[in-house]
């Protein structure tokens, strides 16, 4: 199965993204993430379906069977967790000074890539963790 990577970002009231696949294609909805998957994927067969219709190119992989894969800029990524985690709890879980975690969730500064990989390491091995665990 195909990877298709979004690039999503979190804004004041909802999610907005998009595609290097699709050119011109963005998309921005109000809400909760689960509701922002659902208008990627109704989008997403709507430009596929009017490209068919209009005799328009479109990337191939969307002929077949294809995976979402949402990919959060830093800033974004740690909006999102901080509903669910406080910064103290995020630093347990990445090794990073919660501080510091504050000032790129407010976007005073930005990771650098060794950082912004030590994030998604830290959130890879708990969502890890959590898999493990059978009640």
């Amino acid at each position: 199965m195909e990877k298709v990577f979004i690039e999503t970002a979190k804004t004041d009231n909802g999610y907005c993204a998009a595609c290097d696949l699709l050119p011109g294609w963005v998309v921005a909805c109000t809400g909760d993430f689960d509701k922002f998957k659902r208008e990627v994927v109704d989008s997403i067969r709507f430009y596929v379906d009017c490209a068919k219709k209009d005799g328009d190119e479109y990337p191939s992989v969307f002929d077949g069977e294809y995976e979402l894969i949402y990919k959060f800029d830093v800033q974004s990524l740690l909006l999102y967790y901080q509903g669910i985690f406080s910064f103290s709890a995020l630093q347990t879980i990445t090794g990073i000074n919660q501080k510091q975690l504050a000032h790129y969730a407010a976007g005073r500064s930005k990771p650098r890539p060794q950082q912004a990989e030590k994030i998604a390491n830290g959130l890879h091995a708990l969502a890890k963790d959590l898999m493990a665990v059978t009640v």
